[in-house]
């Protein structure tokens, strides 16, 4: 099983970016695919997630309206356009598998990605 995820870079406050997570080795359909972050410091924290089958999204609080999660079935891909960047978002990006999206607020998966960083200057 493998999540790999892309996109990450070093953008200015107020820019945009596309991270794409690719999964590969099962199905993820009975799963809610979610983006997780990570700053230097803390602890890893939910960001997103939407269940694979119906598409129904999550968000936390700190990205409502500014970032955005969806998945294309046929491509096996999960995406978080993220809007109006802030310095704030500066963080490792992963993105993971859970049972449950009780389970992935709560920053539990059955698979884990690499991550790719996100850096947000001001």
């Amino acid at each position: 099983v493998q999540l790999v995820e892309s996109g990450g870079g070093l953008v200015q406050a107020g820019a945009s970016l596309r991270l794409s997570c690719a999964a590969s080795g099962r199905t993820f359909s009975s799963y809610t695919m979610g983006w997780f972050r990570q700053a230097p410091g803390k602890e890893r924290e939910f960001v997103a997630a939407v269940s694979w089958r119906v598409g129904i999204t999550y968000y936390a609080d700190s990205v409502k309206g500014r970032f955005t999660i969806s998945r294309d079935n046929a491509k096996n891909t999960v995406y978080l356009q993220m809007n109006s960047l802030k310095p704030e978002d500066t963080a490792v990006y992963s993105c993971a598998a859970s049972r449950s999206v009780v389970d992935a607020r709560e920053v539990r998966a059955d698979y884990w990605g690499q991550g790719t960083q996100v850096t947000v200057s001001s």
